[in-house]
């Protein structure tokens, strides 16, 4: 994932399949990603590869141990060299998402808000009625935050409008690191695989 990426970027999430596979392209409408969820593991994997075709494996995202509130998800490049995690903050997330992002040191480097918690108890009560559920997808939209220890908001996730909460957007607001700025994507692919099957 190089450094030149244009953002917004757009996550769009196949619906003709059971697994969470999703796609993400850049502002030129470039593919930087494709993300698949193995099904049916007890560890939960998540690679990501170059394109729809997985002709190249660019990233693992893999759960340090078995999935419960406090699970971290460890990222490794196509190498296996660690490059850091994205651990969700335990009974906190409950109510309203966060997450800490780690560096490969296991330093904390950001945090993920989510940043009304409202809207995400609407759309998970909601979207659990019959025909009304198809539209909470175009009228309930939550969007998360990526901070700085000191506050700094470097990028934020929505989710768009559209029919099965299929389609999110992610926008960088300030300057980071080639590394920071992989670790952030990697991190939001794997909250949103998480906040999707929360609900």
């Amino acid at each position: 994932m190089n450094n030149n990426i244009q953002f917004p970027l757009n996550f769009t999430f196949k619906i003709s399949t059971f697994s969470n596979d999703f796609i993400i392209k850049d502002a030129d409408n470039n593919t930087i990603s494709f993300v698949k969820q193995k099904l049916f593991k007890l560890i939960e994997e998540v690679n990501v590869f170059n394109n729809e075709t997985k002709s190249e494996l660019l990233y693992t995202i893999k759960a340090k141990k078995w999935i419960d509130f406090s699970a971290a998800y460890a990222f490794t490049n196509s190498l296996n060299i660690p490059l850091g995690s994205i651990a969700r903050k335990g009974w906190a997330s409950l109510w309203k998402a966060r997450y800490e992002i780690l560096d490969e040191n296991k330093t904390v480097e950001f945090e993920i808000q989510e940043e009304n918690a409202w809207v995400k108890v609407a759309d998970g009560i909601l979207s659990e009625i019959p025909v009304l559920g198809l539209f909470t997808g175009y009228f309930l939209n939550p969007t998360y935050k990526v901070i700085r220890p000191d506050g700094l908001i470097v990028a934020r996730l929505k989710k768009e409008s559209s029919f099965f909460g299929r389609e999110f957007s992610v926008s960088k607001l300030e300057s980071l690191e080639k590394a920071e700025q992989e670790r952030v994507i990697l991190s939001l692919m794997m909250m949103i695989l998480l906040e999707r099957r929360r609900g």
